[in-house]
């Protein structure tokens, strides 16, 4: 069953108990993609602040020394 027919099914269904009907599908992909992207530039910060030097920063001399 894909989205569009989960949400027919949705909506069917809250007619009949004369509910609400559910919001449309992708209706809030915008918003929980902002905040898991601005979650993780947190948890790259946050990562980068715990282990200064790590991640190839400017002016940490390489393993090779090259």
């Amino acid at each position: 069953m894909n989205a569009t027919q989960q949400h027919l099914l949705d909506l069917h269904r809250a007619a009949r108990l004369s509910r609400p009907a559910p919001p449309p599908p992708g209706r809030h992909d915008r918003a929980v993609l902002r905040d898991l992207y601005r979650r993780l530039q947190q948890n790259r910060r946050l990562q980068q602040n715990r282990h200064p030097g790590r991640s190839g920063e400017p002016g940490t001399p390489s393993p090779s020394g090259v």
